[in-house]
């Protein structure tokens, strides 16, 4: 029980230390950015003025409401201090919205695309590459290769060629955007034809990449256990093999969960390509659409989400883990 107690105060505390880091490098990593967004901002307010002491004081009046003038660790604190109570800032890119209004509405449209995506991915995924571990022959020398090639196209290529394919060559589906311009988001069913229209493509393309990865690393694993000791002694005793590879592939299933756990984390910010190349209207575009403006409240609030997310599943995964499986147990607990 001392054990235990003191495993899950180190994980708790190596929690917070890296939360603090991560904090901290992502105030300061979108900062290095070259350009002034201020000046961007500027720049659109005093368009045709040609009064420079009027501009300049609309740049210095921006600078003050933003916080640049001060110095980078002032900003910091101040940064921290509205963190705790919630405040992201202001959007420089999309002022004067606030961080957290632009987040709460872009978040469910990339679970919305995300979650059915990652999950209908990894089952299929998980099955076709137990299958071939299985069957072999045949079935593994055709799915394989095929789970192989895709698994290497990289993400924003393989987006680009459903996009060229589907939508420009073929025309069956629209090439950008989560519903046609032309409407207003509601409940009517001809904008929920809109949404399902605009879903296929970005659903699909998430889907077909999890699917080549998964495959291999559930067909690795099923093949390390269906050659484990316990399985060829289960046969020698004249187990039923139906019974044995329900184990086996239980066993096999331990990895991939952890996986599928992990892609649940990076969920919000793990398809930006996705969202990118088909301007679908998620948290993946805000970011983009922070990075090519310098918007620092976005990009910061934004990777902020992700960090949390990701800091939150690994910690319950280590935990989890320590606590089920004797062979983490046993190595955490005595350390």
């Amino acid at each position: 029980m001392k054990g235990l107690r003191k495993f899950i105060l180190k994980k708790i505390l190596w929690f917070f230390i890296t939360l603090i880091v991560a904090v901290f490098l992502n105030f300061i990593l979108p900062r290095l950015m070259p350009s002034d967004p201020v000046a961007t901002i500027t720049s659109k307010m005093a368009e045709g003025l040609t009064d420079t002491a009027a501009v300049q004081r609309i740049y210095e009046h921006y600078q003050k409401e933003f916080g640049t003038d001060k110095p980078i660790m002032v900003q910091f604190f101040i940064y921290v201090k509205n963190l705790l109570h919630g405040d992201m800032g202001t959007s420089f890119s999309q002022y004067p919205r606030s961080v957290a209004s632009i987040l709460s509405s872009a978040i469910g449209w990339t679970i919305a695309l995300q979650l059915p995506a990652i999950l209908v991915g990894w089952f299929l995924g998980n099955f076709f590459g137990a299958v071939a571990a299985y069957k072999r022959k045949g079935w593994d020398k055709i799915f394989m290769p095929i789970s192989i090639f895709i698994s290497n196209i990289p993400a924003f290529g393989f987006a680009v060629i459903m996009l060229v394919v589907f939508a420009v060559k073929l025309k069956i589906a629209p090439t950008s955007g989560g519903y046609a311009y032309d409407m207003i988001p509601n409940f009517s069913w001809k904008f929920i034809k809109s949404v399902l229209y605009h879903y296929q493509l970005p659903f699909w393309t998430i889907v077909i990449t999890t699917i080549g990865g998964q495959a291999i690393g559930m067909r690795s694993m099923s093949i390390y256990e269906l050659n484990a000791d316990y399985v060829k002694y289960s046969r020698f005793l004249g187990i039923k093999d139906r019974k044995v590879v329900k184990y086996v592939f239980r066993n096999a299933m331990l990895p991939q969960i952890t996986g599928l756990a992990l892609s649940m984390a990076t969920m919000i910010g793990g398809n930006l390509v996705a969202e990118m190349i088909f301007s679908y209207p998620g948290i993946g575009s805000q970011i983009y659409a922070g990075i090519t403006t310098s918007d620092y409240p976005l990009i910061s609030g934004s990777t902020l989400i992700i960090t949390i997310m990701v800091l939150i599943m690994t910690t319950l995964l280590d935990l989890i883990c320590g606590i089920i499986d004797p062979r983490v147990k046993a190595a955490q607990f005595d350390s």
